[in-house]
């Protein structure tokens, strides 16, 4: 009983916080706090949907409330619906990269399930921890990432990898405390055959839209932070 009544006390804590209760005065001066929540019209006369502090539904007609709430109540108008959620982006990439991305957890690349797509680019990292050149910019390109990204879902960055080893990816990602999601070792070929980015050589970048047309093939991170503003 006594949990019965903490939850519908709850119930109406929640229904106050989100609800716009205010003073209603009626034709004879006596007030009400209420909620109006809708307003409805026969033979020309507008009546009021009201919610109570104790959570029912009263329906009043205008002509009971004093002249300035009766006002107040025909010239009501409802809040405007939030909108949709726009349906996730997609892209020519999806199927190859869905349910084939790792990223760093702790010292383990881990399996990643983005919440969300990006809605412009991606962009396309082929690196290697062999590669010398690779060393030196990859710590560049994190720390633009680090700072480019958050909040920013207009663009993903997927390492690809040209390692030996599925070890060597590993240690590479963890020893440059690699923020971004990486394809899988496993998979990283079969990407390269089917996009055909033209890659020969790396440190590589090739920024795609969803389209998966070129847009960029430069790692200059100056060019990069243009394009993806």
């Amino acid at each position: 009983m006594k949990t019965t009544a903490l939850f519908l006390l709850g119930c109406l804590l929640t229904l106050s916080a989100n609800a716009e209760f205010r003073t209603w005065t009626r034709i004879d001066g006596k007030t009400a706090e209420l909620d109006l929540v809708a307003v409805s019209e026969a033979d020309g006369a507008k009546s009021g949907e009201f919610k109570m502090r104790n959570g029912r539904s009263i329906t009043l007609a205008a002509a009971s409330f004093s002249e300035a709430d009766a006002k107040r109540l025909e010239d009501w108008q409802a809040p405007e619906a939030e909108p949709e959620p726009s349906a996730a982006a997609k892209s020519v990439f999806d199927a190859v990269l869905d349910g084939n991305l790792e990223i760093l957890d702790g010292r383990r690349l881990k399996r990643h399930q983005p919440t969300s797509n990006p809605t412009k680019h991606y962009v396309f990292y082929y690196t290697a921890s062999w590669c010398g050149p690779c060393q030196s910019y990859t710590p560049e390109l994190v720390k633009f990432y680090n700072k480019a990204k958050e909040g920013d879902n207009s663009f993903e960055l997927v390492l690809i990898t040209s390692d030996r080893d599925k070890d060597a990816m590993e240690n590479y990602a963890k020893d440059k405390k690699m923020p971004w999601p990486h394809l899988k070792f496993s998979k990283a070929e079969d990407f390269k055959s089917k996009f055909q980015h033209g890659v020969n050589g790396i440190p590589s970048v090739i920024i795609c839209d969803l389209e998966g047309k070129i847009v960029s093939r430069s790692s200059s991170i100056g060019d990069i932070e243009k394009i993806l503003k």
